[in-house]
């Protein structure tokens, strides 16, 4: 089988990204074959601040040694210092992404992989931008579910980046159904499970305890589940989040939904932050993001921890592999 070939967009060129692309370029892969889609005068710079070697290749070139780096130019307008982010490179960002999305949409690309975006910057830059997941979605014109995963657990989310105060009102049936729906079916299709089991957290404490504290359970959430059981699929809960993730638990489950981002995403990251990463579940190509932001008090000091971008590069390695051979 052909090895998939990745796109690999560094995300913001003043953050870390551009190092962590110089660190993985120092192995060579047997699982696919990586195309950078940055400034080259960006990765080089990196590759100085690391004291590593980086041969920039055209992209259509095989890397063949430690250092070669496949690349696709998209050159910042402005020259870039480390730790400093400049608006005026928000345009080559969002270049880069858009760029690697149309690959994958054409099929120049089996997947993509994103470093961390600043997102002031890109809006600073006169960019409306709100992150990467939702550009790729409008761009494709899906609607998509986002998925942190380790080795630990699976984390579903039902709304992302919402206030505590809207996130009751966000929650439907048509929401949960369709969060429900794609996450199983990423699971069967880039996971290869193909009976997943998808334990559904409840919004309240306790879940709700029969209505004493508070009625999104049995109006809403119950409702979807049985309705979703009766076409076979395998949703345990609502359960209450605080006992939810205890390993026992966890061990039956392929995935956990969480009605909000920061009930499900604490416990994944403190059981494996640096291994982490995140999906875009509902795209037409793998779409797999580091799981930290740009971390700008490190950039070029070579401090930078490569393992989320490395884990990145496997999963979606493994999803695309897995398209091909469905």
């Amino acid at each position: 089988m052909t090895l998939p070939r990745l796109a690999l967009v560094p995300g913001e060129p003043a953050g870390v990204g551009p190092e962590l692309c110089v660190r993985l370029a120092q192995a060579l892969r047997q699982d696919c074959r990586l195309v950078a889609l940055a400034d080259p005068a960006t990765l080089q710079s990196a590759a100085r601040a690391l004291g590593l070697p980086l041969n920039l290749l055209h992209e259509d070139e095989p890397a063949r040694r430690p250092g070669d780096l496949p690349l696709r130019m998209f050159p910042n307008d402005n020259a870039v210092v480390f730790g400093r982010p400049d608006p005026r490179n928000a345009g080559a960002v969002i270049g880069a992404l858009l760029d690697a999305a149309a690959g994958c949409m054409r099929g120049e690309f089996a997947g993509m992989v994103t470093g961390p975006v600043q997102k002031s910057t890109i809006n600073e830059g006169g960019i409306a931008y709100t992150g990467t997941t939702e550009l790729l979605a409008g761009h494709a014109g899906r609607e998509v579910v986002m998925m942190l995963a380790n080795d630990t657990v699976r984390v579903a989310l039902a709304t992302t980046h919402l206030p505590l105060r809207q996130v009751a009102d966000a929650i439907d049936g048509a929401l949960l159904r369709r969060v429900l729906r794609t996450t199983h079916q990423a699971l069967r299709a880039d996971f290869g499970i193909a009976d997943p089991v998808i334990a559904v957290l409840g919004l309240n404490p306790h879940a709700g305890e029969d209505g004493h504290l508070g009625r999104e359970e049995i109006d809403t959430i119950i409702p979807v589940l049985e309705a979703l059981r009766g076409e076979g699929m395998q949703l345990p809960g609502p359960l209450p989040a605080d006992t939810a993730f205890l390993p026992g638990r966890l061990r039956g489950f392929d995935a956990v939904l969480a009605m909000y981002h920061d009930q499900g995403l604490p416990v994944l990251k403190y059981s494996g932050f640096e291994q982490a990463v995140n999906l875009t579940l509902g795209l037409p190509y793998p779409r797999v993001a580091v799981d930290h932001g740009t971390a700008l008090d490190l950039a070029g000091r070579g401090l930078a921890d490569p393992s989320s971008l490395a884990a990145a590069v496997s999963t979606c390695a493994r999803i695309a592999a897995q398209r091909q051979r469905a």
